[in-house]
This record gives C-alpha cells, sequence and structure tokens, in this order.
C-alpha cells in the first residue's frame, strides 16, 4: 500500500459551516457573519457602572484559558474527544472495578497481562480454548504465563466454561448481540466482535494495565518479551514481515501485539475505534493498515514496531526455525474446523521436536519443521459446508 493512494483522514470539529479552524492555530477564523456593537456600546464605560462584571468577565476569560489548554494536551484530542462522546457505543457494559480486580490478580510485576477473547463456538470442549491452555502447558517456559493470561468471554456459555478451566475469566457483554453462535469472517457479527474488541483494549490501557493481546488460535511455545522492542508503544505481528520493523509497508496481523499503558497508545486505542466510521466496511486490521500511515501517528508521538516472523509466524508466512518459534497463529484461515484441525497437528510437530530434543546427541540444533497447513491451505477459496456453530474464522 502505498501512502500517497491514502485520503487523508478528516475529523469531525475542524469545520462547521463557514467557520473554519486552521490546523495549529484555532484563533484564525473566517470573519464572523454578525454585525457590530452598537456605537453607544462601551466595554469601559460597563465595567466603571457595575464594578461586579469586571470579576466575572475575568473568571469566564480564566475558564476559557484553561479549557483550551485542557483541548491542546494532544494536537487532535479536541477533535477525538467529541468524535468519541458521539460515536461510543450506548452502553459498553464495562464495569471498571470488576475488570480492575480481574486485571490485579492476573498482573505480572510491570502492570502488564495477557489477554485473549472467546466465544461460545471457540470455548466449547476439544475446540480453541482446550488448543491455547495446552500450548502454555507444552511449551518452552510457558507454563508460568497461565497465571497471568485473562480470558474475555463474548457470551455466558464461554464464561462458565471458562471459570471451569481457569482463574481470571472476565465477562464482557454487549447489549443487543449474541457473539455465542457463529461469526464468519467479515459478516456484520464478526465486524461487531472485532470493534467490541478494541474498544475494550482501550478500557483495559485507561486503566494502567500493559497487555500482550494473544487471539486463541495462537500457539504460545517460547516466551516472547525477549524479542519485543524495547524502544516501542505498541508492536504488533505481521501477516507477512518485510525485513524491517519500523516500516509502515509491513502487512499486520490484529491477532498479536503486546501495547505499553501510556497516553499515546490511549489516545491511538481511541483514534483506531473511531475510525471504524470513516472505514466502515473494514474490519480492525485493514482500518490499522489505513490509519498507519495518518498524521496523527506522528503527532500523537506513538512509536510502532512489526514484529518478525521468525519469531512470531503463522500459516501465512511460517516460523521456519523451532528452535527460535515463540508463537505461532491459524491465520491465512477460515473456519472453525479447519483451524482446530491444524492447530493440533501443530502441536504435534511440537512434541516431535521436543522429543527429538531431548534423544539427540549431536551439539548440532535440530530445527525441526511443520506440517501444516493443511485443511487451512486453500481454506478461503473453498464453498464451507453448514455447521450448527463455527468460529470467528479470519484472515488476520
Amino acid at each position: 500500500m502505498k501512502q500517497r493512494n491514502l485520503r487523508p483522514y478528516r475529523t469531525m470539529g475542524l469545520e462547521c459551516g463557514n467557520n473554519k479552524i486552521v490546523a495549529g492555530n484555532p484563533d484564525e477564523r473566517s470573519p464572523s457573519p454578525s454585525s457590530p456593537p452598537p456605537p453607544e456600546f462601551s466595554l469601559n464605560q460597563l465595567f466603571k457602572q457595575t464594578p461586579r462584571m469586571v470579576i466575572i468577565f475575568a473568571v469566564v476569560a480564566l475558564s476559557c484559558l484553561v479549557l483550551y489548554h485542557t483541548s491542546f494536551t494532544y494536537p487532535s484530542s479536541r477533535d477525538y474527544n467529541s468524535f468519541a462522546i458521539r460515536t461510543r457505543l450506548a452502553n459498553t457494559n464495562i464495569n471498571p472495578n470488576e475488570l480492575k480486580t480481574v486485571l490485579e490478580k492476573a498482573t505480572m510485576s510491570n502492570n502488564t497481562v495477557i489477554i485473549t477473547t472467546l466465544n461460545d463456538a471457540w470455548a466449547e470442549p476439544n475446540s480453541m480454548f482446550d488448543l491455547l491452555l495446552e500450548s502454555f502447558r507444552i511449551g518452552n517456559q510457558t507454563k508460568r504465563f497461565l497465571k497471568h493470561l485473562v480470558v474475555v468471554t463474548l457470551d455466558q456459555k464461554a464464561y462458565a466454561r471458562c471459570l471451569k478451566l481457569h482463574p481470571h475469566c472476565y465477562r464482557l457483554s454487549t447489549d443487543g448481540t449474541d457473539f455465542s453462535e457463529e461469526a464468519y469472517f467479515m459478516a456484520p457479527d464478526y465486524l461487531k466482535m472485532m470493534w467490541r474488541r478494541i474498544d475494550f483494549l482501550r478500557s483495559v490501557l485507561d486503566l494502567g494495565y500493559s497487555f500482550v493481546f494473544t487471539d486463541a488460535d495462537i500457539m504460545w511455545f517460547r516466551d516472547p518479551f525477549p524479542q519485543f522492542h524495547k524502544d516501542a508503544d505498541f508492536q504488533i505481528a505481521c501477516d507477512y514481515f518485510n525485513g524491517n520493523p519500523s516500516d509502515l509497508q509491513n502487512l499486520p496481523n490484529g491477532g498479536f501485539n503486546y501495547v505499553k499503558s501510556n497516553n499515546k497508545t490511549i489516545e491511538f486505542y481511541k483514534f483506531w475505534y473511531n475510525s471504524r466510521l470513516t472505514y466502515p466496511s473494514l474490519h480492525d486490521q485493514d482500518v490499522f493498515n489505513k490509519i498507519k500511515f495518518n498524521p496523527f501517528i506522528t503527532n500523537v508521538g506513538l512509536r510502532i514496531r512489526f514484529l518478525d516472523t521468525a519469531y512470531f509466524g503463522g500459516f501465512c508466512q511460517p516460523s521456519k526455525d523451532l528452535n527460535k518459534v515463540c508463537t505461532m497463529h491459524a491465520n491465512c484461515c477460515v473456519g472453525l474446523e479447519n483451524k482446530v484441525h491444524d492447530l493440533g497437528l501443530m502441536l504435534g510437530d511440537w512434541r516431535k521436536y521436543q522429543k527429538s530434543l531431548a534423544n539427540q546427541t549431536s551439539t548440532q540444533g535440530f530445527a525441526g519443521s511443520w506440517t501444516v497447513p493443511q485443511l487451512c491451505r486453500g481454506s478461503f477459496h473453498r464453498p464451507r459446508a453448514p455447521k450448527k456453530k463455527d468460529g470467528q474464522g479470519r484472515k488476520s
């Protein structure tokens, strides 16, 4: 995607009728069409006649000055604050105290948690949730991360199953929407689910918690933290990585990211969520692909890094060396049955790799290899048979 093909993002509040606010100088507006005050009007005379008005005038002027500076904490904050008021969901159903209690129990020493989301289809026995938990258990020193994993469930059935298997579960409900059934890629419920997630993650940042977000169809094999960039605010995996972690031309993957809680990331998640109205037919990952070039990113000072698929791979671009791989994602794949089948094979490949390491006598490293994707290969182009339930199969 080339930057010159992108339309500049236009925010609400920058134009109002014939009065235009000039960026960087809010006082440069078109002349007011209102008529001038009568000649006999004198502000000095008014102050002399009514000393109390001087005090009132000073208080109002001071208040306006404070509000002016407050609204410019970030270059675009005033635009997106008003934008958010108009576009947020009528009822987010997030209880900050309840959420904070769950996060406090799961947090690491640096106020960081690991978060995944589930609906009923992905939480059923022998489905995605079981595979995710199994990967943590058999990965190389990854079992310890289970105590830091917060499972955000999107329906009551998934929440009940989570409570049976895991200590840190949070029920995220949405008025008028049932996320328990299938949500096909790019269907309306799928889009609602993805944007619900973005808004929820912004709430986590608001509470002061950094997070590693992982889709449930990502298997954990090693500690990812040593491979994260120390100077980044927002780090995201890739479907395809070009070798340069700072290059915005990388094709990102919204299923795995590491985000530090600070004012920059909070403002960015608001911007990302609000941008769904600018690109109503796109899901969160494709919208990110649009807005990553937006001047807002530079203005807010957000430092973005893209993660190397050698460590954070997937079916789009697999990690080739099992001695390096940290996570593997069932991306470039749709259909819950396809994902579950291939991820089961992937865990089998990992077990064979571990067994080979234990039995080898050579000092040379053993790279191992994947036998996947299989059913996931070409899944976008095959007709999908009707199922009782299905997951939110996503390319990203």
